[in-house]
């Protein structure tokens, strides 16, 4: 079945195919709105989600460097903004409602703490006894919770398909018996997410909306090309390195080709655009096969589907896990930022304790109401508190607290890569 088959309608200039998500039969907001004249209630959702307080501070919290570091460094915020291109780009190709791809893009990151992974690891570990920490819950509690800006409502009242797009993007939670997806195995699924499906259903045992598959992958692609361009120019590994990794051999190779003696800061450039590129055409070749295959005519079908539809190819999927492999051995695991993630941890840790031990020490609006509250519900407001930090507030509310800060910078290695015209 051809993508632009008689499932094919418009939707202002872009085309949208019958098996995408239709705002038009939106199952609907927890809270009922009335609709707007300019937007569909998608376009609503990314709207909100933009103007949202966790957005802005995905400014200044950490990627992978802390931001600090250098400005040219991924943030959240850049990355975010990064995988929102690859996601429209993937759902423009595939027919898919290019607005809730982008919304579920921007939003995905929303529950990130400071300092990156590092930070959501060390919160884990000091909620351990409360239901632990899950950034993709703490996503939830934030656009059902925790955001206060509307007169109607606490949150962003965001549309039903958003809400299961969000929490669902990484595919479903429950197997089709009512049990946790291996994922959620060992520690169950986090109380937050099943608190909001007893509200309003989400349908965890089912597969993610088309959209919120493409959104998934765009960031899986962002993840690959972005960490080695940040890498290279960090110079924590070298190009010649990377032919370790047959796929990007194939990439330098076909660069020396076209372009003989590129300087180092456009070869870096080249094969993070090429990696995307291989990544992104994949992933619609890919998944308009497998929409054919499937020849879905609703998105029910997908939803309902044994497997998602929008994924790599056999071939890529192996690409983009020896990437993962090679930047965890000489990025993650790097010595540089295994010394800052030690220090970062450090801070988490000690914010948690002290206000665990003294609530009011948190802004009034955080620590109002919890003077006869329970154990774990003042563990759980601190944690929100804590997660919403950015990396600089963080480190500016432990100097407050305690004599001394840990010292999260450190001496990257000089690449002399030109910035400017000579």
């Amino acid at each position: 079945m051809s993508l632009r088959a008689d499932a094919v309608r418009r939707n202002g200039e872009r085309w949208r195919a019958a098996y995408a998500t239709d705002p038009a039969r939106t199952r609907g907001r927890l809270i009922p709105e009335a609709g707007s004249p300019t937007r569909s209630d998608f376009q609503r959702d990314r709207d909100r989600i933009i103007h949202s307080t966790a957005f802005r501070r995905l400014k200044h919290k950490t990627q992978v460097f802390v931001h600090h570091e250098g400005d040219h460094y991924r943030t959240r915020l850049t990355h975010t903004l990064e995988v929102s291109q690859i996601g429209r780009a993937l759902a423009r190709a595939l027919g898919l409602d290019e607005d809730l791809a982008e919304a579920l893009a921007l939003s995905h990151d929303l529950g990130h703490t400071c300092f990156g992974h590092t930070g959501e690891d060390a919160l884990d570990a000091c909620m351990a006894r409360y239901g632990g920490f899950d950034h993709n819950a703490q996503a939830l509690r934030i656009v059902t919770r925790l955001e206060r800006r509307y007169a109607g409502f606490d949150g962003l009242n965001l549309a039903w398909e958003t809400l299961e797009g969000l929490v669902k993007h990484n595919g479903p939670l429950l197997t089709a018996d009512g049990q946790p997806t291996p994922r959620y195995a060992a520690r169950g699924i986090p109380a937050a997410i099943l608190e909001y499906d007893a509200l309003n259903p989400l349908d965890l045992w089912s597969q993610a909306g088309p959209e919120a598959q493409a959104a998934s992958l765009a960031d899986d692609i962002a993840y690959a090309a972005h960490d080695l361009d940040d890498g290279l120019r960090a110079g924590l590994f070298e190009i010649p390195e990377l032919r370790a990794v047959p796929f990007l051999a194939g990439l330098l190779d076909e660069i020396d080709r076209l372009h003989p003696g590129l300087e180092p800061s456009r070869m870096i450039h080249e094969l993070a655009r090429r990696v995307i590129t291989r990544f992104v055409e994949d992933v619609i070749r890919e998944g308009g096969r497998r929409i054919a295959e499937l020849d879905p005519r609703r998105v029910e079908d997908i939803r309902n589907a044994d497997q998602a539809v929008i994924v790599f190819s056999p071939e890529i999927a192996a690409a983009d896990a020896d990437i993962m492999r090679f930047l965890w051995d000489r990025m993650y695991r790097h010595p540089g930022v295994v010394a800052v993630r030690k220090k970062a941890d450090a801070i988490v840790n000690d914010l948690f304790a002290a206000f665990t031990a003294a609530p009011s020490r948190m802004p009034e609006e955080w620590s109002a109401g919890l003077e006869e509250a329970s154990e774990a519900r003042v563990a759980r407001r601190v944690a929100d508190y804590i997660a919403g930090m950015t990396d600089t507030y963080a480190v500016l509310a432990h100097r407050k607290l305690y004599a001394t800060t840990p010292d999260l910078h450190w001496e990257l290695p000089s690449r002399g890569l030109p910035l400017a015209e000579p």
